[in-house]
């Protein structure tokens, strides 16, 4: 005990209740004990009440008011929360959330806000700190039925790293550095700035007071309604009581930005804040929130419910954004585009995250999930709703090329059979964390693009509005989902199914196999006359038939689509064990576009029709398509169910690009090959590693030499010049390099004033940066840029020398975190990982450093999910393998939580079976290819 509950429990001693061992395990009970039984004071008489994780739900929070105080000179924060609380069984304790701050008074009030008791004010309060949880011990039992309002003051330090209430600084051009202090609370770190019911379910509403200095300004999710002066030196903000909310969208920022304001047609307020000097990069930011919220607000049909929103961009945040209510917060790179140097995938990206973080607003914020275990409710449909409201509101912008590759992504992880089901369980902080992963993101979004097509636009967008409205200000179940989606009252078409009131399709049951089990189909096309025989297994990339773990049966309801050269409709109906196509078909697609979440293998002979059409006819199929295809194929060579030689047929079948001129399906096929490529460069295997070069170099030929070192074209043409330019130029290309190092020499004879094309300046970088010159001129202009774009470029091309030397140098100043940010080392170790020269360097690093590592970013981060998965991803020798297993051995305490260090594992296997059984006929295929 401290010396003050030490205190506090002997002026209590006439009024103990006795609990001793009153460790509950149900939610329902309340820890409490027979009325007037009495004990006397002894150390053992009071327990901690509670022994599970998740808090008891016979304390509901009403309303905080939240006082805060932090001093940026000393770097701590004092702060005081009065709760209202409602209580639901008699209890003599309360329990709630709080890590790392120090409690200096608690007490419990009545509605009059009279002391319970006139001879105590101070309560004892225990402390649990393996579930971040407090006990506050009330003399007198608190009824069933009645509000009290809890009280509690308390202070800590400002914390490091990323999470709670934490320093932030930035340095201006003149080299003075300033100070910020600001919040992250998602999922569980809320209690860390403030003791609070720290889960989703108890929604509250929040009244916020901030202490700052005149100088300074405050940001709270709600307007400021009034500044009061406390001192010459002290100001204090009230802000307005919030709606109700979760307390991980709590949110705070004193700071000293400068912003820029606009309205949105129905009168909200949106601010976009930056430090000052980059005040001018904030202002596309600030028309994409304006419409955004515009579309938004009539594609879901209910009003923002704030008076405003603001978006600040923060100099060191780890997540590239965060949906707080009212009050956004973003990376630098997330939020600002500075024209000069931004390139068209630096806006697409600035786009996208803000329609992700707006999206929120709705879909997370007013409705919440009611356990982390369905964050992908959130999380999801944000990220789906950013492919809808980009597409709606920048159409140049084409993002509907990216969602295949959101899919994809989700295919390269569900392939594993380290996978999780979209709703898994999740019981602590380390858990939680990790469910902020691929499956939440990019499998719920792709199963909700499944969705959507099966239903129809009309029906999806009717049902989430429902559920929208349904479900507002509280807490949801993929159940409610389910319920909202099949209980739209009009009749839709699909296939030779009518669908009215969910009355022919239990849409749970087909949405469960998707939600709550692991993997993904493949679905098997046999062609037998007119008629298409299906069969679909768990596909997987990872185990073979014969071993212990090949899972028992998996079975999903797939909604089919195909297409024929025999019709121009699309066929879709829920997947059965044949269909009929008529016999005068010659050809059929399945999984029309990729709307559906599965792979399609073709065989006896199907996949020989599919490259024949794509060269005699490629544009008989849609981009989409034709992008599908290659992917499919490829996924296919990893698959041990497909016995035949997928990858030469692989190969063949991306011939057709010669003719190809949409730049998605030539960046599909372009990238397995440079990714094939980096596996090779990175093993002893020189010739294959020449000859698939010189191959690359070749087939590309004409697409290369096409290309201008500029920023013209579309946003589609721009991307392929940034992708095709770099590959050539890490490929030896002597055409590639003469003109980046002419570029970089011409930027260095400027002084670094020239502005690059904004679409090269990474390629032109990467060359400059491989002599001891270039290398430091570029670390100098890293250190001194104002622009978060142009530093995210130099870094990338910093981590492309071949010098192993620089590489340590970069590693040990992102450890350092002063140069290059902390936030930003995870992503640098996985760069000098891609580096052939860096990534046993990269390995090295993360097994010397890995206790600070875990200590800097926390353990079940996606920092350090990343760089579990990415330093290791590039294996591909068994020796490899056994020296990964060796290192999670010797972690195995710390990780044995975590799913990332099997995905990794996974990922090593099956780089280890690729080369196995494709090295060699890759070899022959090349020396066939050469001659």
């Amino acid at each position: 005990f401290s010396r003050m509950v030490w205190m506090g429990l002997l002026v209590l001693s006439p009024f103990l209740v006795s609990l001793v061992g009153c460790q509950h395990t149900q939610n329902s009970s309340a820890p409490t004990h027979p009325a007037g039984e009495q004990s006397p004071l002894g150390t053992g008489n009071l327990s901690f009440p509670w022994s599970r994780l998740r808090l008891p739900r016979y304390i509901v929070p009403l309303h905080y008011r939240i006082l805060l105080h932090a001093n940026l000179t000393n770097l701590s924060f004092t702060g005081s929360v009065q709760i209202q609380i409602d209580v639901q069984n008699n209890t003599n304790w309360v329990v709630l959330h709080s890590k790392g701050l120090q409690i200096s008074k608690a007490t419990i009030l009545d509605q009059n806000l009279s002391h319970l008791s006139e001879k105590v004010d101070v309560l004892p309060v225990l402390h649990n700190p393996s579930h971040e949880q407090i006990g506050i011990f009330s003399p007198r039992v608190l009824s069933n039925g009645q509000k009290y309002f809890l009280y509690i003051e308390f202070g800590a330090e400002l914390a490091e790293g990323f999470y709670g209430f934490y320093k932030s600084t930035y340095r201006t051009s003149t080299g003075e550095t300033r100070t910020l202090a600001l919040t992250h609370f998602e999922p569980t770190s809320a209690r860390m700035a403030f003791p609070c019911f720290d889960e989703p379910s108890f929604k509250a509403n929040f009244s916020v007071r901030i202490r700052r200095s005149p100088e300074y300004t405050s940001l709270s999710n709600m307007p400021v309604i009034k500044t009061l002066k406390i001192s010459d030196d002290l100001l204090e903000d009230w802000f307005a009581a919030s709606v109700k909310m979760s307390t991980y969208l709590v949110a705070f920022v004193i700071c000293d930005f400068k912003s820029v304001t606009a309205t949105t047609s129905s009168g909200v307020q949106v601010s976009i804040y930056a430090t000052p000097e980059k005040w001018q990069q904030t202002h596309y930011a600030l028309e994409v929130a304006v419409k955004m919220l515009d579309f938004y607000e009539e594609y879901f049909n209910i009003r923002y419910p704030l008076p405003k929103q603001d978006l600040i961009a923060i100099p060191d945040f780890q997540s590239g954004a965060m949906e707080n209510w009212g009050l956004t917060t973003y990376r630098e790179t997330s939020l600002l585009f500075d024209p000069l140097t931004s390139s068209v995938t630096d806006k697409l990206w600035v786009t996208m995250v803000i329609g992700h973080e707006l999206a929120h607003q709705w879909f997370g914020n007013l409705v919440t999930m009611e356990w982390w275990n369905d964050i992908w409710l959130n999380e999801g449909f944000a990220r789906y709703m950013e492919y809808i409201s980009v597409e709606a509101t920048y159409p140049d912008l084409k993002v509907e090329e990216y969602l295949l590759h959101t899919c994809f992504a989700a295919v390269g992880h569900d392939s594993l059979n380290s996978s999780r089901p979209i709703s898994s369980s999740a019981e602590n902080p380390t858990q939680i964390k990790e469910m902020f992963d691929t499956v939440s993101y990019d499998k719920g979004a792709c199963v909700l693009h499944m969705l959507r097509h099966f239903l129809t636009d009309e029906v999806f967008q009717s049902g989430i509005v429902r559920y929208l409205r349904k479900y507002s200000y509280r807490n949801a179940r993929n159940q409610d989902l389910w319920d909202s989606l099949v209980n739209i009252k009009f009749k839709t078409l699909l296939g030779s199914i009518y669908l009215f009131a969910g009355e022919h399709l239990d849409l749970t049951a087909m949405m469960n196999t998707w939600t709550l089990q692991k993997g993904i189909p493949v679905v098997t096309v046999t062609r037998k006359g007119s008629r298409l025989l299906l069969r679909q297994d768990r596909f997987l990339r990872t185990v073979l038939p014969s071993d212990s773990i090949w899972p028992t049966l998996f079975l999903w309801h797939i909604p089919l689509t195909f297409k024929t050269d025999a019709s121009s409709s699309i066929h879709r109906h829920l997947m059965t064990t044949q269909t009929d196509i008529g016999e005068d078909v010659s050809w059929v697609k399945v999984n029309t576009d990729m709307t559906g979440y599965y792979v399609v293998h073709y065989e006896d002979g199907g996949w020989d029709v599919i490259t024949k059409l794509l060269r005699e006819n490629h544009t008989a199929l849609s981009y989409k398509d034709r992008t599908h295809l290659i992917h499919n194929a490829f996924q296919l060579v990893s698959n041990y169910m497909v016995t035949e030689k997928v990858l030469i047929a692989s190969l063949d079948l991306i011939g057709y690009l010669r003719l190809e001129t949409n730049t998605v399906p030539l960046l599909e096929g372009l990238g397995y090959l440079e990714a094939f490529y980096r596996l090779i460069e990175k093993r002893n295997e020189l010739e294959v590693t020449h000859n698939l070069g010189k191959y690359i170099l070749q087939f590309f030929r004409a697409v290369i030499d096409q290309q201008t070192w500029s920023d013209s074209g579309s946003v589609s043409e721009r991307r392929l010049r940034s992708e095709v330019l770099a590959l050539a130029c890490h490929l030896d290309d002597p055409p590639c390099l003469e003109r980046a190092r002419q570029n970089f020499k011409d930027w260095l004879q400027s002084n670094r004033t020239l502005s690059l094309p904004t679409d090269v300046a990474e390629t032109v970088f990467a060359v400059g940066a491989q002599d001891d010159h270039g290398w430091a001129s570029l670390l100098h202009e890293y250190n001194i840029s104002l622009s978060a774009a142009q530093k995210a470029k130099i870094l990338f091309a910093l981590t492309c020398s071949r010098d192993t030397n620089k590489l340590q140098r970069l590693l040990e100043l992102g450890l350092e975190g002063k140069v290059i940010r902390l936030q930003d080392l995870s992503s640098l170790i996985l760069m000098v990982a891609r580096n052939p020269q860096g990534y046993h360097l990269a390995w090295d690093f993360v097994k010397e450093n890995w206790d600070s590592l875990v200590q800097k970013l926390q353990l079940g981060s996606f920092c350090i999910r990343n760089i579990i998965i990415g330093t290791t991803g590039q294996f591909t020798s068994p020796e490899e393998l056994a020296e990964v297993q060796l290192f999670f051995e010797s972690i195995k305490e710390q990780v044995s939580q975590l799913r990332a260090t099997q995905v990794a594992l996974d990922n090593v296997k099956k780089n280890v079976r690729w080369v196995q059984r494709n090295l060699e006929p890759l070899k022959n295929w090349l020396n066939y290819q050469m001659q």
